[in-house]
């Protein structure tokens, strides 16, 4: 059992929500972090529970972010924990979290899960992210479901946000410049990962590609 699904399971604080499968997905790409000064935003507060899941699991040096548009989320704050109230879709808002909190390292986006939200979350605030770190968006499956702006293969949903970020992903190789292009995602991203539900995002600073030969030519035997 991995530490996250150990807190989860025995949780000793405030409510936590999440589907399950994702606590092997963060251990995976959070670990890294563990035991060293780290930097956390969780946009989506709920009831605060996973706000103090992160802090225990990073350990005393992490500093934790909740984000939520209800300012009754304040009352979760306690040390290393600071909530900030806005609405997500609000890119004054996200401006001024990124003023007020100069550095992320980790950004979890689980809060109202529409297409407006996720997607101006992105724009606003991947870039924002350090340059080694990570950017996670959960509940994927709200770009199915048209109460959230979702629908299958329905132009403007999150899911086809990321879609085209693979493209940006493999713009070095572009032969259409007219089409696409090597721009800031493709200079700072360095692999996409998709889950059920779940897109992970891990940045650090890329140089183009280049392929190289070693060894002697011959017949493999």
């Amino acid at each position: 059992m991995g530490i996250l699904k150990g807190y989860f399971e025995s949780n000793p604080g405030r409510l936590i929500h999440k589907w399950t499968h994702y606590l092997e997905v963060y251990e995976a790409h959070f670990e890294r972090f563990r035991g060293r000064e780290v930097h956390v935003m969780e946009i989506g507060v709920y009831y605060g529970g996973s706000l103090q899941m992160w802090k225990h699991y990073f350990g005393p040096e992490a500093h934790v972010y909740g984000v939520d548009i209800n300012p009754a989320c304040r009352q979760f704050e306690e040390e290393r924990v600071r909530v900030l109230v806005g609405d997500q879709a609000d890119r004054g808002f996200l401006r001024s979290v990124r003023a007020e909190i100069p550095r992320v390292d980790i950004l979890i986006d689980d809060g109202g899960h529409r297409m407006d939200q996720q997607i101006v979350t992105f724009e606003e605030l991947f870039p924002h992210i350090s340059e080694d770190g990570i950017y996670l968006c959960e509940d994927l499956h709200t770009s199915y479901l048209p109460e959230f702006g979702g629908g299958y293969r329905r132009s403007g949903t999150f899911i086809e946000t990321a879609k085209g970020l693979v493209d940006k992903l493999n713009a070095w190789h572009t032969r259409e410049p007219d089409a696409f292009e090597v721009d800031d995602f493709t200079l700072s991203a360095h692999s996409l990962h998709f889950y059920p539900g779940m897109l992970v995002i891990e940045k650090r600073r890329m140089q183009m590609p280049h392929a190289r030969k070693t060894g002697v030519p011959g017949t493999g035997r």
